[in-house]
């Protein structure tokens, strides 16, 4: 589980994450990233709709994209906002395929060298 500073969690933070942030799309999901500076947490918020599946793969999916995002916290991600949002081929792919998806969007971005 990821901690409550780097979580996402109120509706206006999503959505400004959403409506302001810069959009990367893959094929797996499309990541809203807003950045607020380098003193700040990295925080993530995850969108994951009915289009995914049964509440079983929505949770599974959820429980993996935090894992994630707890990994990119512990390596020292800083700087953002960033809202994942899950598309409908997501429910089907391994952990290694979703990670991989994820840190090479967001590893150059959080992850100061």
């Amino acid at each position: 589980m990821l901690a409550r500073p780097n979580r996402v969690i109120t509706a206006d933070e999503f959505r400004r994450a959403v409506r302001r942030g810069r959009r990367t799309t893959t094929p797996i999901a499309v990541y809203h990233r807003i950045e607020l500076g380098a003193d700040h947490p990295a925080r993530f918020g995850f969108i994951i709709s009915r289009a995914i599946g049964t509440a079983v793969h929505r949770n599974r999916l959820r429980r993996r994209f935090r894992a994630i995002g707890r990994e990119l916290v512990d390596e020292g991600a800083r700087g953002g906002d960033i809202v994942v949002r899950a598309l409908p081929g997501a429910a089907e792919q391994d952990w290694a395929t979703l990670r991989d998806d994820m840190r090479g969007v967001l590893v150059e971005r959080l992850i100061p060298s």
